[in-house]
């Protein structure tokens, strides 16, 4: 077998990060503005006011992705542009925006996936309370409805929430991204169920506008992959990716996974379970005790709405074997010297096999890597030339393994290269470049 006729080939971008005019036609703040504003927020100070300015620049932007191929194209959609305070009153200048876009993709024969929530939650509903407020379920379904009333008569594959991990976890644990908290564990896992609560209320959004809508989600997180494939270390690497490990299960080298004395909500489990199983796992109620909200079956029947594929936003692992020392696994020291990219990621491709594989072995859905790319140190060389060998290498390095998951009859239904663009890295600031389309900030050439 290999990659399916109808597959879909496509870049990723997400809306604070390329729309640029942060302040125009209406939009309303996110708390990336204001995080942006704080002193030492992020690096140098930057922020996406301008960014790649996409916003401007669309007709442009589509036409290179027309001219690299492009077959798919994952965006996503600023909240605060569409509703400026997060409800009520509609921005037409927003909405406007994002129709044009989708036509523009389709007169260019490129597929839209939509992503609803990027990370750029409107500051008006932080002041609300954000997702620690059990009501942010009832916004973003008024929001997600909009959309989709405007869109979903094109626009057919949707996604909900992009990496509530980054969101939740940076946003309100570690503080190192946008709002900048730092929670109670508590007060953490509440905002996590609130969250997941909004996506069953998005999906239920949009199905009531568009029934045959194709709805997933994106979330992302550190995969396992074996030592070597011995039913022993596959089953180790299993476990370990979905892991929800409690202070003291780790094993003495630790583990790529949060403690709950720490970062305790990087991992998958406690916020895909719920949405495709039904359920919190039983590791993470155990782990996190009395921290864990009350909840209802029907919050759970609610989160648990019916999807019709997974996606993963996938970077990077950790190798794992069977443990002989009476834990589920050991993690495998890193060779030194192993291949990092810029951002000092480990360059791990196997997980590109065995993250769809131990998905859909878990969830029984299509998979899509909604995210998978580097950081390069690239530049314009004398002859006006960007030479982008490493990138092109990673790709194909885990491209391998994704196409090993399609011979073996995995559903593997797309690939999102992260990014289209070059663009505004959050706390890095513009540090860091992932696009397989060069920027240069000061003439947006």
């Amino acid at each position: 077998m290999a990659f399916k006729e109808d597959f879909a080939w496509g870049a990723a971008t997400a809306a604070y990060q390329i729309e640029g005019a942060a302040a125009l036609d209406g939009r309303g703040p996110s708390i990336w503005d204001t995080y942006c504003d704080k002193p030492g927020g992020t690096r140098d100070g930057f922020s996406g006011a301008v960014a790649c300015d996409h916003y401007h620049r669309y007709v442009d932007d589509v036409a290179l992705m027309r001219d690299i191929g492009l077959k798919a194209y994952r965006f996503s959609i600023s909240w605060s542009r569409v509703l400026p305070e997060g409800t009520g009153s509609i921005n037409a200048k927003g909405l406007d925006f994002y129709d044009r876009l989708v036509d523009e993709l389709l007169d260019k024969n490129i597929s839209p996936y939509a992503t609803l929530f990027h990370w750029d939650l409107p500051q008006a509903l932080h002041l609300k309370g954000g997702w620690l407020n059990r009501e942010s379920a009832d916004w973003f379904a008024e929001y997600s409805q909009i959309i989709a009333q405007k869109l979903s008569d094109r626009v057919k594959h949707w996604f909900t929430l992009n990496e509530p991990q980054c969101f939740i976890g940076h946003g309100l644990l570690t503080g190192i991204k946008a709002p900048g908290l730092k929670m109670s564990l508590s007060d953490v896992l509440t905002a996590t169920h609130h969250s997941l609560l909004a996506h069953g209320r998005s999906v239920q959004a949009i199905r009531s506008v568009d029934p045959s809508a194709a709805i997933g989600a994106a979330p992302t997180g550190s995969v396992a992959f074996p030592k070597s494939e011995s039913p022993a270390d596959i089953q180790a690497a299993y476990d370990a990716t979905f892991s929800v490990p409690g202070e003291g299960e780790l094993n003495p080298e630790g583990a790529n996974s949060w403690m709950v004395s720490g970062e305790a909500s990087w991992n998958i489990a406690w916020y895909t379970d719920p949405i495709f199983l039904g359920y919190y796992p039983e590791e993470g109620l155990r782990a996190f005790g009395s921290n864990v909200p009350k909840y209802t079956d029907a919050d759970m029947k609610l989160i648990s709405q019916p999807l019709d594929f997974c996606g993963i936003n996938l970077y990077n692992g950790w190798r794992v074997e069977a443990s002989q020392r009476g834990n589920r696994w050991e993690e495998v020291p890193t060779v030194q010297g192993a291949p990092l990219t810029a951002f000092k990621w480990p360059v791990t491709p196997e997980i590109l096999y065995w993250g769809p594989r131990f998905f859909h072995e878990r969830y029984k859905k299509p998979i899509y890597i909604t995210e998978n790319g580097m950081s390069a140190n690239d530049w314009v060389e004398v002859d006006g030339e960007v030479r982008d060998y490493q990138r092109l290498d990673f790709v194909k390095r885990y491209l391998h393994h994704y196409k090993r998951a399609a011979d073996e009859g995995i559903p593997v239904d797309g690939y999102f290269l992260w990014s289209l663009l070059d663009n505004f890295e959050w706390a890095e600031g513009y540090r860091e470049r992932f696009g397989i389309i060069h920027v240069d900030y000061a003439t947006q050439q």
